[in-house]
């Protein structure tokens, strides 16, 4: 039989009170289960723990070095309860948040600033993936709360729409001033065009391009929208960018190079498990996460 805490409670009661008898009506039990008790414990460890006598009992050198590991493991036990207790009731704890780094540059500054001066006692790290990857994370669990695009669905996960975007053809603004439709496809087919190779709604636009006959003379390959973007407000071309990231941080810079080139329609998605631990802390970040996408619903993309 293995080592029961309740005995060892017992214990440290009975070395509390000095003797069995108040160690018995302090816990509101018979004498003779706290003395069963203490000879369960005794045959566990293999040692004498208490000595009796006529003011009554005194703890050996064994019972001694029990009682202070004893001591600690309750504090221990004290304390974990208290966390526990704490994170399910209160705004305490620490989550990840997943987002591709491009979305993530334009979603989360704001969100974090009013999130820790709200709820100061929710702590987030940030995981930095393609979408894709995002997703699998949270289904793997690696991610508490996922922000992605266009995902897929998945019979573990909860998806919630927060808002709408497109990747669109973007040039800085007094390159395409007053342009036509064949002005705009000529622009495009001079080049550069840069684009993040990696991303699929840019290889798809791409393809329609060549559909409408345009073929751009050069095409800059980057890793990542932020790189893509630095180049075009650089006045490096057209670039494909999504339209809100074409718009954060430099409002005005680059501009759609014309309303009828194609274009994807992106939709983000606020991602968790669909058996995610509802804590207070959890269910309050999906709040926040769920009124950030809302505002910037309202904000055109």
């Amino acid at each position: 039989m293995g080592l029961e805490l309740s005995d060892l409670r017992y214990f440290l009661e009975v070395r509390e009170r000095g003797s069995l008898s108040a160690a018995a009506r302090a816990l509101a039990i018979t004498q003779p289960s706290l003395t069963a008790a203490m000879q369960r414990l005794e045959r566990h460890f293999g040692t004498t723990l208490l000595l009796r006598d006529r003011t009554g009992v005194k703890l050996t050198v064994t019972g001694r070095a029990l009682a202070h590991d004893a001591a600690a493991l309750f504090e221990i036990v004290g304390r974990a309860e208290r966390r526990v207790l704490g994170l399910e009731d209160e705004e305490k704890g620490r989550f990840v948040i997943g987002s591709h780094e491009s979305l993530a540059a334009y979603f989360l500054p704001d969100f974090l600033r009013r999130l820790f001066s709200a709820h100061p006692g929710i702590d987030v790290t940030v995981y930095n993936a393609p979408s894709a990857s995002v997703a699998d994370a949270t289904v793997e669990r690696t991610v508490d709360f996922g922000i992605v695009v266009n995902p897929k669905p998945h019979p573990d996960l909860v998806l919630v729409e927060l808002f709408e975007d497109a990747v669109d053809f973007f040039a800085e603004k007094q390159t395409v001033a007053t342009r036509d439709l064949d002005a705009a496809l000529a622009l495009i087919a001079e080049g550069p065009l840069v684009h993040a190779a990696r991303v699929a709604e840019s290889r798809e636009l791409l393809g329609r391009l060549d559909a409408l006959g345009c073929t751009p003379k050069r095409v800059i390959s980057c890793g990542d929208f932020e790189l893509v973007k630095s180049i075009a407000l650089a006045g490096v071309g057209v670039a494909l960018l999504p339209r809100r990231v074409a718009a954060y941080g430099h409002p005005g810079r680059l501009v759609r190079v014309h309303p009828h080139l194609p274009c994807f329609e992106d939709r983000i998605f606020l991602v968790y498990r669909a058996d995610m631990h509802k804590t207070r802390a959890a269910t309050t970040l999906k709040e926040e996460l769920v009124a950030q996408g809302r505002r910037l619903r309202g904000v055109r993309a």
